[in-house]
């Protein structure tokens, strides 16, 4: 199987975020043959930011939380719809979306709308975070993460079969509701939804999570560097369940090397590619971090566009 390439976007920044750079990097990854650009969220900060640390929260050991909490985060959705605009055939997803903050009947409609408007290039990947604060603005329980993203990514599904019937709070009978557009694009299954990655280390709520809604895997934690266990783990449990285990999409993040670091650097890319490769994963994830010149920007996406490439069909 090929491997796909999907660039990470930075919409955010310390200092604000460079839109006409955003922008730039989106148009040159549809026109050069990267597969997916994405984006990242976060709602809001509070001053706790050494939680990102935590596995116990969510967080990741020995990672770094990329802004202060004054940083500017711009929204993923918006920014999506954006990009839709400025491109042609690339796909456009989120790692990660915190879906769980938004109300899911506004959710559901503003992912299938997106969808529609971009003719059906979205991915949405989705995780329950590592911040109390951000619950706590949105009034719900951060103890509850979890069994929260799996109410909203089952009402997600459900909306998008055009009709369901809501219970809740202020419905103390269920009313039956409907919502159009549906997204345009179709699973396996059948049903029209848009596909949902699932972010999480490969502990059995993430597998559960994985099998009943899940297009796709985003390893994290030590699944990152390592994730062959969590693969054969999870593609036992879609077999268990009656689906396909092959179908099962698995993303990584490689750290690419700039061109003015020299072949070294590149070779050892090419190697940490192909491990990966060879271990099942589908999707590898890039950045391009360091801000240069837009002609630089444009050679370096070329140049891990062509590595890739020669990577997957050597």
């Amino acid at each position: 199987m090929s491997l796909r390439l999907s660039m990470q976007l930075r919409n955010f920044g310390q200092n604000g975020v460079d839109i006409e750079r955003l922008s730039r990097l989106a148009v040159f990854a549809d026109e050069l043959g990267v597969d997916r650009v994405l984006v990242s969220d976060h709602v809001l900060f509070g001053n706790a930011l050494d939680a990102y640390t935590d596995p116990k929260n969510g967080g990741i050991e020995g990672g770094r939380q990329p802004t202060d909490s004054d940083g500017c985060w711009l929204e993923p959705l918006a920014v999506l719809a954006f990009m839709a605009a400025r491109t042609q055939r690339i796909r456009l997803g989120t790692s990660i979306l915190l879906a769980s903050l938004r109300r899911t009947a506004v959710l559901a409609k503003e992912l299938s709308t997106i969808d529609v408007m971009s003719n059906g290039r979205l991915d949405v990947g989705v995780g329950i975070g590592w911040q109390r604060e951000e619950y706590i603005a949105c009034n719900l329980d951060f103890e509850q993460r979890g069994a929260l993203l799996d109410e909203t990514l089952q009402t997600l599904t459900s909306l998008w079969s055009g009709h369901m019937e809501w219970t809740g709070l202020f419905a103390p009978e269920p009313v039956e509701v409907h919502q159009f557009p549906r997204p345009i694009q179709t699973a396996s299954d059948g049903t029209q939804r848009v596909p949902l990655w699932i972010s999480g280390t490969s502990h059995q709520r993430t597998i559960d999570r994985v099998v009943r809604f899940g297009t796709g895997w985003i390893p994290w934690g030590p699944d990152i560097a390592e994730p062959a266990a969590g693969i054969t783990r999870m593609r036992q449990a879609l077999s268990d369940a009656g689906r396909e285990p092959n179908e099962l999409s698995v993303e990584t993040r490689i750290v690419v090397p700039s061109l003015r670091d020299g072949r070294t650097e590149w070779s050892a890319m090419q190697s940490e590619v192909a491990r990966h490769h060879a271990l099942g994963v589908t999707d590898i994830r890039f950045d391009v971090i360091a801000e240069a010149s837009a002609a630089y920007e444009r050679e370096l996406i070329e140049q891990i566009v062509s590595e890739v490439d020669a990577i997957t069909s050597s």
